[in-house]
């Protein structure tokens, strides 16, 4: 009876447990990393965890259905919190085989460049060997505190608990030397205004940044494993890395485009106070005739203005296009080559073991190698594709009117402006009605006025989550065309609204506007029998309507 009862009390205490432990709710997994790590990770002004490896840490979660937490601060209390268990994923990390002896590593989702920064004055330092002897800054516990404890050089490295604490002190002149990632280093540079830092040569050492777990957390690692994988194929790792990292779309030198864009603008803004002095002076002498003179200096002014836009963008045009054709034309063959050798490495690999390959392991780099040319030959046909539309831009033109579609106008208006629109906003929505009748115009002259709405569109915006819509159009019952770019931006005050096609009439003359854009695009639209209208109140947006009117003949299609 006893023994029935203890039985019983037994089975009763199991059933509590197992419904208790039914009950608890799944377990966090604790993401972790470093505080001060901009653009990766980092906190932000109100203490939030934000950055790129943030946000894919958040879409990885949200795809395999992870329950996290975030925890971010020095990265040596971080990685000791890693190695004790508290945390349980490093989500951003660099690939080291000394690491890969104790952690799990992913595939890499970006690489990590890390460059020797000093004072401006400070020269002669821009490779390790310039080192040897020295004392250089470096985050503790870090990826280049291992790598110069390794080096063959004799580098003394000193440990700060932040990458950012070492560009200060170099910037103090406590110290001469510091070893930081770049993008963070000149981030942080920029917006602290240290501009006695210089970064110095090419970058020192590249590393792999993955995601870590203990070893044998192989049942973890897997699930990250195959979150980066579909983030990857669906592309919204790329998205996220254009958002936070940025798309280093091919150009001219910053610093060069700079100092063109300084002078051409001091320029203008010369030019302008010189004609608005001039029209004033002549007004108050010759009152009859003012009007008609200040019609032909804008005209004027707004042809030299394009003849030096349209020289400058041709000149680049044509330098960006011989290095970029060596690359279309090198590329493929380089592809041939990894082809061919692959088999021979992969029998080297087999009989010899593991290899450096651009000093990183070939059992990882060839899988890379090839993703690499890729995107490569990728970028090369983009860099192409944008020269050819600079080349159309700058190309003279004569005011010949032929039959045009406003379809392939908006398209090729929309491509000049990319970059603008995506600084501007997140959400750029082109609606383009297929089978419109063609018009009689100067495709040249309609892309410069489309181009010109798309970018006032863009500064009118407040916030990168407004709207801008580019729409076309037929009206049968007055048979026109017409385009359609609607803003959720600021708006426009009525009293405003008549005069924004005037000479000079500017409501962004303190962030340097002329006032001659519009009222430009409003002469070439009439001189196409045309007409610009504008429809906006203060805080909903702007729709600024192009109509032309469509070829007779064209339209028996539609109207049906």
């Amino acid at each position: 009876m006893i023994r029935r009862g203890l039985l019983l009390f037994v089975w009763v205490a199991l059933l509590f447990v197992s419904g208790a432990a039914q009950a608890e709710p799944p377990k966090k997994i604790v993401f972790g990393g470093d505080a001060q790590y901009p653009p990766y990770e980092f906190l932000d002004e109100n203490g939030k965890p934000a950055g790129f490896t943030v946000e894919i840490t958040r879409a990885l979660a949200d795809i395999m259905g992870l329950e996290i937490e975030f925890r971010l601060g020095p990265w040596e209390e971080i990685m000791e919190a890693f190695k004790n268990g508290e945390v349980d994923v490093m989500q951003g990390i660099s690939y080291s085989d000394e690491r890969a002896k104790h952690f799990e590593f992913s595939q890499a989702y970006t690489l990590i460049h890390h460059s020797i920064f000093t004072r401006k004055e400070t020269l002669d330092a821009s490779t390790l060997a310039h080192l040897s002897g020295k004392e250089v800054l470096v985050q503790n516990n870090g990826i280049m505190h291992e790598t110069l404890r390794q080096s063959e050089f004799p580098i003394t490295p000193v440990p700060t608990p932040y990458q950012t604490d070492a560009l200060r002190l170099v910037a103090s002149g406590a110290h001469n030397y510091a070893i930081v990632a770049n993008l963070p280093g000149l981030h942080f540079i920029r917006e602290h205004q240290l501009t006695n830092i210089r970064k110095r040569g090419n970058p020192v050492a590249v590393q792999l940044y993955c995601y870590a777990t203990m070893k044998g957390n192989t049942e973890l690692m897997a699930q990250i494993s195959e979150g980066l994988a579909i983030l990857k194929k669906t592309g919204r790792l790329r998205e996220i890395h254009n958002r936070w990292l940025g798309v280093l779309d091919p150009g001219i030198p910053p610093r060069k485009m700079i100092i063109a864009a300084s002078f051409l603008f001091t320029l203008m803004v010369l030019v302008v106070i010189g004609n608005v002095i001039w029209s004033r002076t002549l007004k108050r002498e010759v009152a009859l005739r003012t009007k008609e003179l200040e019609t032909r200096q804008k005209q004027l002014l707004q042809a030299d203005k394009m003849a030096s836009l349209g020289f400058l963008v041709s000149g680049i045009a044509h330098e960006l296009n011989n290095p970029n054709g060596l690359l279309l034309l090198n590329i493929p063959l380089l592809v041939a080559a990894f082809k061919e050798m692959h088999p021979v490495l992969e029998k080297h690999f087999e009989d010899h073991g593991d290899f450096k390959v651009a000093g990183l392991p070939y059992s990882r780099m060839r899988d890379e190698i090839p993703l690499i040319l890729e995107e490569t030959n990728d970028a090369a046909r983009h860099i192409k594709t944008i020269v050819e539309d600079l080349r159309d831009f700058s190309r003279q033109s004569v005011d010949e009117m032929e039959k045009t579609d406003i379809n392939d106008i908006a398209t090729n208006a929309a491509r000049l402006v990319r970059t603008s629109m995506e600084k501007a906003t997140h959400n750029f929505h082109v609606e383009l009605q297929e089978g419109l009748p063609p018009v009689l115009a100067n495709a040249q002259r309609i892309e410069q006025v489309v181009i010109n709405l798309l970018l006032n569109a863009c500064q009118a915006l407040e916030d990168p989550k407004g709207a801008i819509h580019l729409i076309t159009g037929f009206q049968s019952q007055n048979s026109v065309v017409y385009l359609k770019v609607m803003d959720e931006g600021v708006g426009i005050e009525e009293e405003h609204l008549p005069h924004l096609t005037d000479p000079f009439f500017t409501t962004k003359r303190s962030v340097g506007g002329t006032g001659l854009g519009l009222s430009v695009s409003a002469g070439i639209v009439r001189n196409h029998n045309g007409s610009l209208t504008f429809d906006s109140r203060p805080g909903q947006g702007t729709t600024v309507t192009l109509q032309l009117p469509a070829l007779n003949g064209e339209v028996s299609h539609l109207e049906s």
